[in-house]
């Protein structure tokens, strides 16, 4: 059970801090521009609370991710991410699990392949490095890919973005191929608004395929938050994610900072 919850968490995280447009988790088709760079810095703190078979479970955790893009091309960027993870497992106030360090550290390339009246598609294909440690449940043990259809309408002053993902995970671990299922798909809505100059309210709502191989109910989120331009190339934001079935986690805090620069330093 534990395992099972620890692999779940591990793989809502990573979504997590892989997609763009934080707090958002559904990214959008944009892109940084030829030469151009983009520094994130994403958290995020998790609370979760079940009862099973009498025994009440609390799962706290979260992440503190670092995100490197680079504009190729001004339709295509290269994504850097490693997440630094921490969660701690309680069975009736007793810690079961607690650990903490690097998880698998992805690479992505987002190619926006269309853009026409406010209407653009990208496809963005990833790939996840096993640099975590799979016996403490911080990663797969094993490479996994993934790819991800993303479609941005503007309609103004609102921004609508879907994402239509799927990932296939490669495990090392014996008891995780047993556990856990290797295909996951991922759907997600996001809109943002820019309510006054320089400051947007972002909401989101998605799910995907639960990787417990036991349970066929997926994992359902709703997000709310904003995001505050500071300057032109400095972004904060701050967003609250809440789980809208078992699965999913009670709720997460989200915080972030971007910051981007031209590689000519201008």
């Amino acid at each position: 059970m534990i395992k099972k919850l620890v692999t779940m968490f591990v793989v809502l995280l990573w979504y997590g801090a892989a997609f763009a447009a934080h707090p958002l988790i559904t990214d959008d088709t944009g892109s940084q521009g030829g030469g151009k760079f983009l520094i994130e810095m994403n958290s995020e703190f998790t609370h979760d609370r079940e009862t099973e078979n009498d025994v009440i479970i609390k799962e706290t955790g979260g992440e503190v991710a670092t995100i490197l893009s680079y504009g190729v091309t001004d339709d295509i960027d290269i994504v850097l991410g490693l997440p630094y993870q921490w969660k701690k497992i309680r069975e009736d106030g007793e810690v079961t699990s607690d650990v903490n360090g690097f998880s698998d550290m992805s690479f992505e390339l987002k190619w926006r392949c269309f853009e026409k009246e406010g209407l653009s598609f990208a496809m963005k294909p990833g790939i996840t490095f096993p640099t975590g440690n799979e016996n403490k449940g911080l990663g797969n043990g094993r490479t996994s890919y993934d790819l991800v259809f993303i479609t941005t309408k503007e309609i103004d002053p609102w921004v609508f973005h879907l994402n239509l993902g799927y990932t296939y995970n490669e495990y090392k671990l014996q008891e995780d191929k047993d556990a856990n299922r290797n295909d996951i798909w991922h759907a997600s809505l996001a809109s943002e608004v820019e309510v006054v100059k320089d400051l947007k309210l972002v909401a989101n709502i998605g799910m995907e395929r639960n990787p417990d191989r036991t349970s066929n109910t997926h994992p359902v989120f709703i997000l709310g938050g904003i995001i505050y331009s500071v300057s032109e190339n400095f972004d904060a934001d701050f967003g609250v994610k809440g789980g809208l079935n078992k699965p999913e986690a009670d709720y997460s805090i989200l915080a972030g900072i971007a910051v981007r620069f031209s590689g000519g330093g201008k």
